[in-house]
């Protein structure tokens, strides 16, 4: 957890701002300082994210918001980077809308919530306060982003796993298979592939004690690599 000041009775919070927008940068440093009464301050303002991962070297703020859409180093990688630092600051990300696999990507990178342009200045207020008490600050739209970001990954990954799998195959082991998923006999199969029965067999045994699997499961794997369709 990021070390906060602690002033006359009064936790102060370092906070500094990243957007691209200069204007953005001055409203929410007018929010964070008239808003928070006395619980906030803000040490800097950057307009880009090589500049902001350099002050907060010197300056160690407790929360950095950070905008996503800079040029040069982008608000993942300077969340990253920031991430990496000792002590290393709690980054909200600053947006307006969030891009399908934008939140996905900013938790990756150590982003621990979301703060929206629009939101109200005690929402914005509350959302900093509450990441440097550990609590993870997702508003309604990130958090649906979010997971709808994780539901189009998962049948993402099984399909590369799938297609790793049949790539680790022989070129005709692979052949093999993929006749077998398109309900081929071995006949059929060594017809297609101007080989012998005898011979399909064996490439369908082959694979089928590599992948530790019956050719049923195996025709579920084809199917789920969703290959492209062959001419």
């Amino acid at each position: 957890m990021a070390n906060v000041t602690e002033g006359k009775g009064t936790r102060t919070v370092k906070v500094s701002v990243i957007d691209d927008d200069p204007m953005i940068c001055q409203a929410m440093s007018l929010i964070l300082t008239d808003y928070s009464a006395g619980r906030i301050t803000v040490v800097s303002t950057s307009t880009d994210g090589e500049t902001c991962v350099a002050r907060a070297r010197e300056e160690h703020p407790d929360v950095v918001l950070m905008d996503i859409a800079m040029p040069g180093v982008d608000g993942i990688e300077a969340t990253r980077r920031l991430r990496a630092l000792s002590p290393a600051p709690h980054v909200l990300i600053l947006t307006s809308l969030s891009p399908s696999g934008t939140v996905e990507r900013a938790v990756e990178a150590g982003a621990e919530g979301f703060v929206s342009k629009t939101d109200a200045p005690d929402e914005i207020i509350r959302r900093v306060l509450g990441v440097c008490e550990g609590d993870p600050q997702f508003n309604p739209a990130s958090q649906r982003q979010l997971i709808s970001d994780l539901h189009a990954s998962k049948p993402r990954s099984r399909r590369d796993e799938a297609r790793a799998m049949l790539d680790a195959l022989p070129e005709r082991e692979r052949e093999a298979v993929l006749l077998a998923a398109e309900g081929c006999t071995n006949a059929e199969i060594a017809a297609r592939m101007f080989i012998s029965e005898r011979t399909a067999k064996a490439h369908l045994s082959s694979a089928a004690d590599k992948l530790c699997m019956g050719r049923v499961q195996m025709a579920r794997l084809v199917e789920r690599a969703d290959l492209p369709t062959r001419a």
